[in-house]
């Protein structure tokens, strides 16, 4: 195949898009920097529950970059590109960020900061970078931009992060930082921006959860890394802190109900077109490997709308963006939701036995613990009574549940409590990407939940936020 000198010209260069993306050799997310485990993973996952985590984000080569955009226009592009309404946004401020394409599926999402007046910042996947630069040249908006991150192309191209980003997570959470900040804890409300110190240092943050107890999203220059984690660990001590692992660190999302990387809608469509030309044929949205049994007969079929995944909360009608038209129609239309799966625990026993059995048979597709997804985007078939029903992605174990969850979008008319069935493994003994060995496909039941999956993440996030509303 060849793939010329653009995003466009690789997909016009192959006849099956869909067979491309699921037989590209990207696995799934990278981490750098940090250790696989610093305890052991099971209890990094407990400690979350029961006493305090500390989350590295400084180490996430794929998902996570740092990008600044700042000018006279800054406000109104970012405006015109999400969907969220900026009537009463400010300075000190910040909100979960979506962006759509014009028929209204969902590009991707991120934290936006509103750090001053006409600079913010917006961490998050690189899509949508790389989405409001191509915008800002397209309207010539008067905006500059800062971008840093540890990502690497096919030409070799490395950008290295400005600041360093963690959270600390967990019911102990609020009397560490309490602890760290001089006997004082902050006074933030949900989604705010304020500062704290840390070992004389002062430190940026974010007054948001994961899983429904106080914590807070800090960053602070690079170059004070060491100096910072160092107090936090030796304050951390009585408070039962643990650091996470990288191999717990994508889990977390399991019970919070974030997906974190649904496949981009910019694939196909003639208004996309000019985008796709825009992007160079290594570009991070050409690597976007498919994984999994759902197999769509065209790339559409992978995309989200905000609706189906729990977002028509940040959907506001009050200004212009992109996409607007198309979400205003579908508005009061059945739409699917995000649900969590708990995969039955008998199925999942028979599917782990298979690996140690010896009866001529492929073993099912290897599970592997604690996160068990084998590419970027993970698209497992969901059914019921043999209909396609769902699509299931994220999926992994969780040691405090002690059972496998999985994250999905399933139709409107499946109920909470419903028991639906997520095959496991590819079709034909598996695509060619280097994480697919030859296997076995297993059908697992499962019982829809809610997303968030736990009460503390359901009952204590913020009331007007969208765990809240999909509980």
């Amino acid at each position: 195949m060849t793939t010329g000198h653009s995003l466009e010209q690789l997909v016009q260069g192959t006849d099956d898009l869909v067979a491309h993306l699921r037989n590209l050799p990207t696995d799934t997310w990278e981490f750098i920097g940090v250790p696989s485990e610093f305890t052991n993973w099971r209890a990094e996952q407990v400690a979350g529950h029961e006493s305090a985590v500390l989350l590295h984000q400084g180490h996430m080569r794929h998902p996570l970059s740092e990008f600044y955009v700042q000018g006279p226009d800054a406000f109104r592009l970012l405006n015109h590109l999400g969907t969220n309404s900026f009537s009463n946004f400010k300075p000190g401020m910040a909100k979960q960020y979506i962006v759509c394409n014009e028929h209204g599926y969902l590009i991707g999402d991120c934290i936006l900061f509103y750090l001053e007046e006409n600079k913010f910042a917006l961490l998050g996947a690189m899509v949508i970078a790389s989405w409001v630069k191509y915008q800002a040249a397209k309207g010539s908006y008067d905006v500059a931009f800062a971008h840093h991150d540890v990502v690497e192309t096919a030409s070799g191209e490395t950008r290295v992060q400005a600041y360093y980003q963690f959270q600390i997570q967990g019911p102990n959470a609020k009397a560490l930082f309490t602890k760290l900040n001089g006997g004082v804890y902050p006074d933030i409300k949900f989604f705010r921006l304020g500062d704290i110190t840390i070992a004389g240092r002062p430190v940026r943050c974010l007054s948001h959860s994961m899983l429904g107890e106080p914590g807070l999203e800090c960053w602070f220059p690079l170059e004070w890394r060491e100096e910072v984690m160092a107090a936090i660990v030796a304050a951390g001590e009585e408070f039962g802190l643990k650091q996470v692992g990288t191999r717990t660190y994508p889990t977390q999302t399991l019970e919070s109900g974030w997906m974190g990387m649904p496949l981009p809608a910019i694939y196909a469509g003639e208004a996309m077109k000019a985008y796709r030309e825009y992007l160079p044929a290594d570009s991070f949205e050409a690597w976007f490997s498919i994984g999994g049994s759902f197999v769509g007969d065209r790339i559409e079929d992978y995309y989200y709308t905000p609706y189906e995944m729990n977002y028509g909360n940040f959907v506001k009608f009050d200004h212009g963006f992109i996409g607007r038209a198309a979400l205003e129609a579908m508005k009061d239309q059945p739409h699917g939701r995000k649900v969590t799966l708990e995969w039955n625990r008998e199925d999942v026993a028979r599917l782990l036995a298979s690996y140690a059995g010896d009866d001529g048979d492929l073993p099912f597709k290897y599970f592997d613990m604690p996160w068990a997804p084998y590419a970027m985007v993970q698209c497992d078939r969901v059914s019921k009574d043999g209909r396609i029903v769902g699509r299931s992605a994220d999926v992994g174990y969780s040691h405090y549940v002690r059972g496998v969850l999985s994250l999905a979008v399933v139709d409107p008319d499946i109920a909470i409590g419903d028991e639906v069935v997520v095959t496991w493994g590819e079709e034909n003994g598996g695509t060619r990407k280097n994480s697919v060995e030859r296997h076995r496909q297993i059908d697992i039941r499962a019982i829809v939940r809610t997303a968030p999956y736990t009460s503390v993440a359901r009952e204590q996030y913020h009331s007007a936020g969208w765990r809240a509303q999909a509980a």
